[in-house]
């Protein structure tokens, strides 16, 4: 199989970006961090939105006397 040089420049940046830490995951990520709040653009949060009950409800396809028991964590 041939090797791809997209990926082997993807890796050796990689790797340069690590080697410059000392292969300290902290260190990246605080790097990561600070380029993303330098960066000057809108970044998304990962945490995901909350979803009512209300808004779930129609999803969900029980009898409405079964909906609770629907609803407990199974066992």
């Amino acid at each position: 199989m041939s090797r791809d040089p997209i990926v082997d420049e993807v890796r050796a940046i990689r790797d340069a970006i690590a080697k410059e830490h000392d292969y300290d995951l902290e260190a990246i990520f605080k790097m990561l961090q600070e380029a993303e709040a330098k960066s000057g653009r809108e970044h998304v949060s990962p945490t995901p939105p909350e979803v009512s009950v209300r808004a779930a409800a129609p999803q969900l396809r029980v009898a409405p006397g079964e909906a609770v028991a629907a609803l407990r964590p199974r066992r």
